[in-house]
């Protein structure tokens, strides 16, 4: 009977962080603002994801941009809002407040935000891959790990010009930095696992990095220009 008491204070501590963070994780931001902007269904552009890379193929600079924000401001509003709430239901919130004790649930509302981004019920759980959520929870939750995720991932964009492997390489080294600043925590855990899940939604990408065949930076806008004016054209 133990175990079923310890589910039952889980769900009621951790419930409401679980769903309040899933169902911020889950709006579409980049399918709203596309759809907004006149630019039709994101889905059916490009690869088809809804995340600020695929917004980018429609050549609005600016709705990516937004829609990256947004999408990392899911996680992050789902950390403070679980740890604010929790606080002030329990009448600890003042001026001078500390996460402390309320870190683990934070850190549980953003992962379920991340959940909801590559899972969202209203798109029959097909959603994006998570990179800019994951982004979100690091600086929100533990900065110096999003900084330095952050740092990584333009350090290898700028070597390689490939923005999957960077953030591929980024995502693996945040746990990593994570446990390096603070091995006691459990920040790392919760990094750890959802860089497994971010991994797991970039398959097709590291295969196409393995096989040589996945899209650099900038290569898209070159390939249209050269398809524009091909070679021995007079204009």
């Amino acid at each position: 009977m133990e175990i079923f008491a310890n589910l039952g204070v889980f769900l009621v501590v951790y419930g409401p962080a679980i769903v309040l963070g899933y169902l911020l994780g889950s709006i579409p931001f980049g399918l709203v603002i596309t759809k907004l902007a006149g630019l039709g269904d994101i889905r059916a552009i490009g690869s088809g994801n809804i995340g600020a890379t695929n917004v980018l193929r429609t050549g609005r600079k600016d709705l990516a941009l937004a829609t990256l924000l947004l999408d990392a401001g899911k996680a992050g509003l789902a950390y403070f809002f679980c740890i604010w709430g929790a606080a002030a239901y329990s009448g600890q919130y003042t001026a001078d407040f500390t996460p402390g004790y309320y870190h683990s649930l934070g850190l549980i509302g953003g992962a379920a935000a991340f959940i909801g981004h590559c899972y969202p019920v209203w798109l029959q759980f097909k959603g994006g891959k998570g990179v800019a959520t994951f982004v979100g929870l690091l600086l929100a939750a533990e900065w110096p790990v999003g900084l330095a995720f952050c740092a990584i991932w333009l350090l290898t964009a700028f070597v390689f010009r490939m923005s999957s492997l960077a953030a591929l390489v980024a995502t693996l080294t945040a746990p990593v930095v994570a446990y390096w600043l603070n091995p006691l925590g459990d920040g790392y855990i919760v990094f750890g696992a959802l860089a497994v899940l971010i991994y797991w939604r970039h398959r097709a990408n590291i295969q196409r990095i393995l096989a040589g065949t996945e899209p650099k930076i900038g290569g898209e806008k070159k390939a249209a220009e050269a398809a524009a004016d091909p070679p021995g054209s007079t204009g």
